[in-house]
């Protein structure tokens, strides 16, 4: 598996400002949390407006940090929801809860690289 966050383009989206890359994926993991939860709720009450809406907005931020592979699946969700068939998203959501936890790793452990 490739690195959950495309490092070098990251880097090249912040200029090398490290204290600039670290506080974005702060500023993404609180975020995350709250969207996240509320694209749950409107998978459980068949909300595809919102889920459109939370999808979209988690796609842009998860590029924004250059997590591509859960940009995919943001997008993916997306197109779910423009489909109706949010049957197909609640696995999807599965594996971005795995990505999630690998992007707070990395976080971990980018701080202190960045800080040695």
């Amino acid at each position: 598996m490739s690195e959950i966050i495309d490092l070098p383009d990251f880097m090249e989206r912040v200029q090398d400002d490290k204290e600039l890359l670290v506080e974005l994926l702060d500023i993404f993991q609180e975020d995350f949390v709250g969207k996240r939860l509320a694209i749950g709720e409107a998978v459980k009450t068949n909300d595809v407006t919102k889920i459109k809406e939370v999808a979209h907005s988690l796609k842009g931020a998860s590029g924004n940090i250059s997590a591509k592979e859960m940009h995919a699946n943001f997008l993916k969700i997306e197109q779910c929801a423009k489909n109706n068939d949010i049957a197909g998203i609640t696995p999807i959501l599965q594996s971005i809860d795995g990505q999630f936890e690998q992007i707070k790793q990395f976080t971990v452990n980018i701080k202190k690289e960045f800080t040695a």
